[in-house]
């Protein structure tokens, strides 16, 4: 699934196509995906000007005239900008044409994503309105985490997946950052101290921010048709290390089941 990275790289690698552009007509080809697309969408943005296209957690908020576009990838989907439209694959489901011709192309295999339109403020939408801070932002500190996670028995790395506690934080920067902060996942998130939550919060800013970066310049065109779907590489010391040698003690990384993912960590160094 793409993580708050990738998703980040996405938005600015279709925003300049976008901004700016007057949409002249939505195809819908498949309306069944995570939530069925509302029939009247089509009707909705037709002949409505792209004023911004922005990101909370994983959803990408495209402004319009009249409202917004809430678009989130799923576990599989993609977008891209194409000039010269092939014709349409088995899951390419929706296409924002626009009037200069260029068209914005939504594919999703596994129809995991969805795609919704709100005329009122976008952060009051029912799948927003209850998100916790953006992991880059201000609001989000070793202090933020430290009171809320008082109290709390379940396993750390649990506590920062919940999308109140924080957005964006998914399975694979989860991992990373405890593993930097030096942190067992299986460790009580209300048995860790203060000092340490504020390791945590900062090295998940910096493991983000160097996603976000490598994206930026390592990424593919998005506008071409048999572009990746918003993947990129990037050196990670445990996820998918199991077995190996860690590069900090040797110690072989370790991994677990927590909350029914995949959890990666080295033995030795978090605790």
């Amino acid at each position: 699934m793409p993580e708050l990275p990738e998703v980040e790289t996405v938005r600015r690698g279709i925003a300049p196509h976008l901004v700016g552009e007057k949409i002249d007509r939505m195809i819908i080809r498949q309306r069944q995906l995570r939530w069925p697309i509302s029939r009247t969408l089509p009707g909705a943005v037709a002949n409505q000007c792209v004023h911004t296209v922005g990101r909370r957690a994983k959803y990408l908020l495209i402004e319009l005239d009249d409202g917004h576009l809430i678009w989130h990838l799923g576990m599989s989907g993609s977008l891209r900008i194409l000039q010269n439209l092939p014709t349409p694959g088995t899951h390419d489901h929706v296409d924002v044409c626009l009037k200069r011709g260029a068209t914005l192309r939504f594919r999703d295999p596994r129809r995991f994503g969805s795609l919704h339109w709100t005329c009122v403020d976008p952060l009051r939408h029912r799948l927003l309105k209850n998100l916790g801070p953006e992991p880059l932002g201000e609001e989000f500190s070793g202090e933020w985490l430290y009171a809320r996670s008082r109290g709390r028995s379940g396993a750390v790395k649990n506590f920062l997946m919940d999308s109140k506690i924080v957005v964006g934080l998914g399975n694979i920067y989860a991992s990373e950052a405890l593993f930097e902060a030096g942190i067992s996942p299986v460790r009580a998130a209300g048995r860790i101290g203060l000092d340490r939550y504020r390791r945590l919060a900062e090295v998940a800013k910096t493991i983000l921010g160097q996603a976000i970066k490598a994206g930026g310049t390592t990424l593919r065109d998005f506008t071409k048709a048999e572009g990746e779907p918003g993947y990129f590489a990037q050196e990670l010391q445990v996820y998918g290390r199991a077995g190996e040698a860690c590069s900090r003690c040797g110690e072989p990384v370790r991994s677990r089941i927590i909350g029914q993912r995949s959890s990666f960590y080295c033995p030795q160094c978090q605790n």
